[in-house]
């Protein structure tokens, strides 16, 4: 399994579904470039696809959110074995919970280089709310102390959380950069005619609540009343989240008639590609929305809210309308624009497969990211840097 004349790229991901619909371009390109790709992660249904790849894939008892302090501190010290027992030659963390949990493992076996990948800051930086005005108080200074590490280096995917903690002094910005979302497969998503019938209006998330589903949900109350239109949701169920939308309550949804629940979809070209408006209405902090690059690839008109993510993609009047989050009416009101308007849908389609080809393909990402690798790879290494002291 190991050899050690080849680089050894190591990725800890919460979940071994999101490392494959997010990060298996990259993680291809590093293999083909002659790397050993390690993924770490709790494995589930993609155990084995990972291996017929050719990659090292690796169990840990991994779940996003807190649990108890035991179970914590065991998938912690987890963490620190196997990075011990690799010895990666560069760690790559995505989301928050790795970030903490993969520097902390990083920084303990003098590991020669770390990436940390934000994918967006999250509820707990979009809210307002006393407890999560506690959390980021908290959280800043540890992040601080973990980007401090010399051979550490973080990835932002918009321009508005790159701003936010580089002017915080969280991260600094000659250890930073901004490579906009994860691309897309601009060869698999592309533009195939609009299917007849009734309009489709097509959601496509993960199921929560704050990523929008009960404000596209009361949209199309309202659009019902107007428009002969369908309304859809696609996604998987969230169930250890706790805004996580309960199926229960999108199959009776569905059996009120209100919108249709797709469920969970491999096929999301074909999903999108039988839609006519896709549209994501999220007040969640997104890094930048993969759902939308996709849709803007296959040349579908999008409608989303005005938040950091959003705006890196979304083109107003261009490929797309932005409107206020939490704000049904606005929401219903864009969709109703597009729906009752087969031109305007195609002249933002055609503009949007543009903006993706020139900006958002899968093969731009991942050159740029592996320049960051190749970087990071060829500075001397330099250990023991201490993050935890000020």
């Amino acid at each position: 399994m190991k050899n050690q004349s080849k680089p050894r790229i190591l990725f800890l991901a919460a979940a071994d579904w999101y490392f494959w619909s997010h990060r298996l371009p990259l993680a291809r390109q590093a293999r083909d470039q002659g790397m050993e790709v390690f993924v770490v992660t709790r494995l589930d249904r993609h155990k084995q696809l990972l291996i017929d790849e050719g990659f090292f894939p690796i169990h840990i008892d991994f779940y996003r959110g807190l649990r108890n302090v035991i179970h914590e501190l065991q998938t912690l010290r987890s963490i620190i074995r196997v990075y011990r027992t690799v010895r990666p030659s560069l760690v790559h963390h995505t989301s928050m919970k790795p970030i903490l949990y993969g520097s902390i493992a990083a920084w303990w076996n003098d590991l020669p280089a770390t990436i940390n990948m934000i994918t967006g800051l999250g509820f707990i930086f979009s809210s307002q709310s006393a407890w999560s005005k506690i959390v980021r108080w908290a959280l800043m200074p540890v992040l601080k102390r973990l980007f401090r590490a010399t051979n550490s280096y973080v990835i932002f995917q918009n321009k508005q959380d790159y701003d936010e903690l580089c002017d915080a002094d969280v991260v600094a910005r000659a250890r930073a950069a901004v490579i906009r979302g994860s691309g897309v497969d601009i060869e698999r998503f592309f533009p195939r005619p609009e299917p007849d019938g009734q309009p489709v209006v097509l959601m496509a998330s993960r199921m929560l609540w704050s990523k929008g589903v009960g404000d596209f949900v009361e949209a199309a109350k309202l659009l019902k009343n107007r428009r002969s239109l369908r309304c859809v949701l696609v996604g998987i169920l969230d169930k250890e989240n706790p805004d996580g939308v309960p199926e229960e309550t999108l199959l009776e949804w569905d059996r009120q008639g209100i919108i249709e629940w797709w469920g969970e979809r491999k096929d999301m070209d074909n999903v999108i590609n039988n839609s006519h408006v896709v549209v994501l209405p999220t007040y969640y902090g997104e890094g930048l929305p993969k759902i939308l690059l996709e849709a803007a690839a296959c040349g579908r008109p999008l409608v989303a809210t005005a938040v950091r993510g959003c705006l890196e993609i979304v083109r107003p009047e261009k490929n797309g309308f932005l409107v206020p989050p939490k704000d049904p009416p606005a929401l219903a009101h864009a969709i109703e624009m597009l729906v009752g308007d087969p031109s305007l849908r195609a002249l933002f389609g055609n503009q949007g497969r543009e903006i993706v080809v020139q900006e958002f393909s899968s093969a731009k990402i991942v050159e740029e990211t592996l320049a960051v690798y190749k970087n990071l790879l060829d500075r001397p290494s330099t250990v023991n840097s201490q993050p935890f002291l000020v």
